[in-house]
């Protein structure tokens, strides 16, 4: 599996406990920031949404985001930005399972003021482990790409 990881100032800290945690087993690319100095949450987010190459129709992760800030909600409402991206706040397991079985998302988001380091890799395994359900949902997830305005 190879994440592409980002936080904020708020979120650097649990990513670097994040990323010490999977270093060994995974490919990690971390795209900042690097320290505890103010920065702006959506320069990060751009950088790990416009690395991240989703194929919609897979049921399975082989590459997906993980954006890290105060709550999770500012990553999460920028990475939505982009046609190819599927954010999800996470919060708890079930939420985690169901941002992938139903929603097929890509990148997942979370708040380092909102969980502890135990629960957010806890919620990555999940994410990563979980499989898109496909079916009457892909229907749903393939609308999600096509609105206009």
């Amino acid at each position: 599996m190879n994440f592409f990881i980002a936080s904020d100032h708020a979120g650097f800290e649990l990513k670097q406990k994040v990323i010490a945690a999977l270093k060994d087993t995974h490919s990690i690319e971390d795209f900042g920031t690097h320290s505890l100095d103010s920065v702006d949450y959506p320069d990060y987010a751009d950088q790990v949404c416009r690395r991240l190459n989703p194929s919609e129709n897979e049921a399975h992760l082989t590459e997906c985001g993980i954006l890290i800030c105060g709550s999770g909600q500012g990553m999460a409402i920028r990475a939505n930005k982009f046609r190819h991206i599927r954010a999800a706040l996470v919060y708890n397991d079930e939420i985690t399972q169901l941002s992938r079985e139903h929603n097929n998302a890509n990148i997942i988001c979370i708040g380092s003021r909102t969980c502890d380091a135990q629960s957010a890799l806890r919620w990555i395994e999940i994410f990563k482990k979980t499989a898109f359900l496909q079916g009457r949902h892909q229907t749903r997830v393939a609308k999600i790409g096509a609105f206009t305005s």
